[in-house]
């Protein structure tokens, strides 16, 4: 079955149960502003408030999932719209409770009150972040106004773009037909074997972003201006700063990997040279080019081979891991193929209600598409770590959200690789390449943009033409001379939803930490797989309730070290030095 199946959810809008829920989540509103006037010192008081959200946060992740997931592959599904801006709405009666809740809580002695009560030990973390991040709320009455204001304003920036994306024309050419095809096909194209499709397709891609540029640009410049603002008024110093509390993470440790990045770009160029070289281009490789297969190519996957191809693999790593995998295709968790006004790119998404997930595909065939399918039932994996804890213990951060993820697509790489002649060998080792550029090179190039968009914004209303090229230079800065400049994309602000998602800004730089991070410790693994698998589990299964830098302690990871990410940089460099002398006489 192509499409995921989401019945374990509701059976649709109009369904008794779906209905049943709206109905309790109105009583558990009502029962959580009972608390206005009752928060008092008494530890039944805590607890009862506690389990109150956690019912809350029950019934929103459940009618929130499929609420989005059924508008996220049919963007114009007007019950599935209707029923998201309704739970926003519902979302903001409870502001002033948890507002209130929120400065109670801060003021309450906690080391007392764990001592009293085991169900709240068991929410310790949850507790402590409360009182840690109490100077960045602000009066009941704002926050109210705020959460209010967010559903016209920056939310519905962000449907906007997901909306014009989602249902873009692109008119193409192939083969002497001229075509009207999804941005997500036309952008799959960029994987095509054959040099002019993929130009084509770059061609055609660029030009239909004319269509929607200056909407899109009305969208980013409204996020990004309400985030600067609503920032400010919160105290954070900076834009990133936000970023970094919201992921539980440090300065020090952003930093240590942004450098350690900047550090080996040389390698990265060499390798971007050397494709361009293969591939017949002079003066650097075209963008279009960065996604164009090297080696054996020819081999394509069904969804059922794609399938086969991941639990093979998943199963030399541990039952545990096929097992989700299995759960994941038997019961109808993946949505694979493209289609008019689905969402493009790929997601998973957790839900611990139904200890479930579900996964978005854009699958066209490519091994590519098959490395997607391993990263996302990553996800799934971290997901079915978290599930037993309590729902309020199961929001992880961003950087620590590509850990298994990435992991997921190593183990699939690397028994690849072992099992691969030459030729094939280059294709694999070149696709893997390919992956690691985008989440190192690339991400450095939209942390950039979108630095350099934050702090613009504070002064100016930014043009698309402006944003093109604040894209362009943050392009060269991180490509220098591997691409040519002259072939660059100066609109992949348009295309990439992170940047549209007003509460969680610099959504980039998590999937260098995963990538990077992810390296580290499958080279854990290697060196004792017995002993790191519990391990690896138990850091996963404690996500959400700890920092980033507490998570990778429980590998013996410091990643305030730069030394850490340098070694994990060293097995990229090894990987190019190996493809630059697989290829130095490679004639594709």
């Amino acid at each position: 079955m192509n499409n995921w199946n989401l019945d374990k959810l509701y059976p649709s809008f109009d369904s008794k149960e779906f209905n049943e829920d709206l109905i309790r989540l109105d009583e558990n509103i009502a029962e959580l502003n009972s608390y206005k006037d009752r928060l008092d010192d008494k530890v039944e008081t805590v607890e009862g408030y506690i389990k109150t959200l956690a019912k809350s946060a029950t019934l929103y992740r459940t009618l929130g999932a499929f609420s989005s997931l059924t508008k996220s592959t049919n963007t114009s599904d007007s019950n599935a719209i209707k029923y998201i801006n309704l739970l926003s709405n519902k979302y903001s009666e409870t502001t002033e409770i948890e507002t209130r809740a929120k400065k109670w809580i801060a003021n309450l002695d906690i080391d007392e009150m764990l001592n009293k009560s085991d169900f709240l030990k068991e929410h310790e973390f949850y507790l402590r972040q409360i009182k840690e991040n109490n100077r960045y709320i602000l009066d009941e009455k704002t926050e109210f106004l705020l959460s209010k204001l967010g559903q016209t304003g920056a939310t519905a920036w962000s449907n906007l773009h997901g909306a014009l994306t989602s249902t873009l024309d692109v008119e193409i050419n192939l083969g002497g037909e001229d075509k009207i095809i999804t941005l997500s096909e036309v952008r799959n194209l960029a994987q095509d074997k054959d040099a002019n499709i993929r130009k084509i397709a770059f061609e055609a891609e660029l030009k239909a972003y004319k269509k929607i540029e200056k909407s899109i640009a009305s969208s980013l410049n409204s996020i990004k201006g309400e985030v600067n603002t609503i920032n400010d008024l919160r105290g954070y110093e900076m834009p990133i700063s936000k970023t970094l509390t919201d992921s539980r993470m440090t300065k020090e440790t952003l930093d240590a990997l942004l450098d350690a990045i900047k550090e080996y770009l040389p390698y990265f160029r060499k390798y971007l040279k050397r494709k361009g070289e293969i591939l017949g281009y002079e003066n650097g490789l075209p963008f279009y080019g960065l996604f164009a297969p090297i080696g054996s190519a020819d081999k394509t996957f069904t969804i059922e081979e794609a399938q086969d191809y991941v639990l093979k693999n998943f199963g030399s790593f541990s039952p545990k891991l096929r097992g989700v995998a299995e759960r994941a295709f038997n019961e109808n968790w993946v949505d694979y193929t493209p289609k008019k006004g689905k969402v493009g790119g790929a997601f998973c998404a957790n839900i611990p209600p139904i200890k479930q997930s579900r996964i978005l595909h854009n699958f066209t065939g490519t091994f590519s598409g098959v490395l997607t399918l391993a990263h996302e039932l990553g996800h799934a994996y971290h997901g079915d770590c978290i599930f037993g804890q309590s729902i309020l213990n199961t929001s992880y951060t961003m950087p620590v959200a590509e850990t298994a993820s990435i992991m997921c697509e190593t183990i699939v790489m690397k028994n690849a690789l072992l099992d691969a002649d030459n030729e094939e060998k280059i294709f694999l080792l070149e696709s893997s390449l390919q992956d690691v550029t985008q989440v190192t090179v690339d991400i450095l190039s939209r942390y950039i943009f979108e630095e350099t968009v934050f702090n613009e914004r504070k002064d100016n209303i930014l043009s698309s033409d402006q944003l093109k090229e604040i894209m362009l230079d943050a392009q060269k800065k991180s490509y220098g001379d591997g691409l040519d400049e002259d072939t660059l994309h100066p609109y992949m602000w348009v295309n990439k939803g992170h940047y549209y998602r007003p509460g969680l800004s610099f959504y980039n730089f998590p999937y260098a930490f995963g990538a990077l991070f992810g390296r580290g410790l499958y080279s854990q693994y290697l060196k004792d797989r017995e002993a790191f698998l519990p391990k690896y589990d138990n850091l996963l299964k404690l996500t959400g309730q700890k920092n980033v830098e507490d998570v990778a302690k429980l590998a013996d990871i410091d990643v305030t070290d730069i030394a850490f990410w340098r070694s994990s940089l060293e097995q990229v460099k090894e990987d190019i030095e190996l493809f630059l002398e697989l290829t130095e006489n490679y004639k594709k």
